[in-house]
């Protein structure tokens, strides 16, 4: 049985999330602050957290550093701060996916089978297809058809980083320092004319893209034909 473990300290809310998630066949475990939220995740070992970033003493964003000390599991966010930079702040922390309170729980259990899926343990992909080109990962090329779309270095690693994180949102930060390093995290020029250059070689129309999305002020994510 897939196990949540919810932290919020709204008693009524996470009585709410508790009976809503246990009617859908999950193993529940609830923590009303950040503090028995990190014990119980050590004791437990959940299969995906539901997070809320405002708790009393250790706050949201401390209990996503804590827990990415030790654990991959899966963090999404709820919160009224609808901030771009709260938004960032939990993202750049190790969050993967971020709701706005008030939400709706058609939508929170929709993210939460997709955090789900994204984690699920499979063996990777050799490659990535869509009905307009095919990313070679093991390769390291993009092919049109047969025919190879030169990619320089750099928009190859671009392409890498969002193909291999298929339906999430990796922030703009991670990526400028993934490929350029830490004293350009702020140099988000960069990724704008790339993402353009990308864009024009793969995308079927580049001023409508359908692959390589963009997030607003926030980052970038790659959508598979299937998502």
């Amino acid at each position: 049985m897939t196990r949540i473990l919810v932290v919020d300290d709204e008693p009524q809310l996470l009585r709410a999330l508790g009976t809503n998630l246990k009617a859908r066949g999950y193993e529940i475990d609830l923590a009303p602050t950040g503090e028995v939220a990190l014990a119980l995740a050590a004791r437990n070992h959940p299969d995906l957290v539901i997070l809320d970033l405002g708790l009393p003493g250790i706050d949201g964003l401390e209990v996503i550093r804590g827990l990415r000390g030790w654990t991959r599991v899966p963090i999404l966010v709820l919160s009224v701060r609808e901030g771009e930079r709260d938004k960032v702040a939990a993202l750049d922390a190790g969050a993967d996916d971020y709701v706005t309170k008030p939400f709706g729980m058609d939508e929170l259990l929709a993210r939460l089978r997709a955090a789900l899926r994204r984690a699920a343990p499979a063996d990777e992909a050799a490659a990535v297809v869509t009905p307009d080109f095919t990313v070679d990962l093991a390769a390291k090329r993009v092919l049109r058809g047969k025919e190879e779309v030169r990619l320089t270095p750099t928009e190859w690693e671009i392409v890498e980083i969002l193909v291999r994180n298929p339906g999430r949102l990796v922030t703009q930060r991670q990526l400028l320092q993934d490929v350029w390093g830490p004293q350009y995290s702020t140099e988000t020029n960069y990724l704008r004319v790339y993402m353009a250059q990308i864009r024009r070689k793969l995308e079927p129309d580049p001023t409508r893209p359908r692959y390589f999305l963009t997030e607003p002020r926030m980052g970038y994510r790659f959508e598979p034909p299937d998502m």
